[in-house]
């Protein structure tokens, strides 16, 4: 009998119910604003991989990709971020898999707020739309286009998923374009996630960045330059902040 996605979903959250921890908790929920709505059971993430894994296993002869979207969509409904992530982990599993159609679903997702905060996100976009931008790079395209988007969840996965690849030198040209679509963004999540793409941009070409950097700059946060700059050497950091004031 096929273990069907609900029934599994259902299973991982009284899983994570029980291996819940107040303090744990509460140390999570401090990494995030007061205002932000995001709530957990208080699992380390060693933990939440471990359940993951032997929850995985009671489905991986069973379930192929199909199965993995409904339940990760199932996951991504709870209001626990350790659900969220679990059902991330699992559809990423199935990468092989995925097909183009995904990227709509994800959409979906990052529009209709079920990722609703920058971890969340930051799980997303590179478990899952990194993979299937891979597979499919006919869509990116697509992806250039949800720098405009009125969501914060679906701009800062526009970023986010890049920053693996513009970390080997991949899609630059849209690394570089994204960050300057975004410069002008009021959110400081835009901020810091844009100075991340940009500093792993430059470990392939560093020239390149501190071009794009001294070009830029009148119209980019000063955060996202730190962040961009934070691991250059002492002495080209110091010039770059004397040259643009940041």
């Amino acid at each position: 009998m096929i273990l069907t996605p609900k029934a599994h979903a259902a299973e991982a959250a009284r899983a994570m119910g029980r291996a819940g921890n107040a303090a744990t908790a509460a140390s999570s929920r401090s990494f995030f604003k007061p205002g932000d709505r995001v709530s957990f059971h208080g699992i380390t993430t060693p933990r939440l991989r471990e359940i993951e894994r032997r929850l995985f296993q009671q489905v991986k002869e069973q379930w192929h990709v199909k199965e993995a979207v409904v339940f990760c969509r199932l996951c991504l409904a709870s209001r626990f971020n350790e659900s969220k992530t679990l059902g991330i982990l699992t559809l990423s599993r199935f990468h092989r898999e995925f097909e183009r159609g995904l990227f709509s679903e994800v959409e979906r997702w990052l529009s209709g707020d079920l990722c609703d905060n920058w971890s969340a996100v930051d799980a997303l976009a590179p478990w899952v739309i990194t993979p299937l931008l891979r597979r499919h790079p006919g869509l990116m395209p697509r992806l250039a286009r949800w720098t405009r988007s009125r969501n914060l969840w679906v701009r800062r996965a526009s970023v986010v998923c890049l920053v693996p690849m513009a970390r080997r030198g991949e899609h630059l040209e849209l690394a570089y374009g994204t960050a300057e679509t975004l410069a002008g963004d009021r959110e400081d999540l835009i901020h810091k996630a844009v100075g991340w793409l940009l500093r792993e941009a430059g470990k392939t070409d560093p020239r390149r960045l501190e071009a794009f950097l001294l070009t830029c700059r009148p119209r980019m946060p000063r955060t996202t330059m730190r962040y961009a700059i934070e691991r250059m050497p002492r002495d080209q950091r110091l010039r770059l902040m004397a040259a643009t004031r940041a």
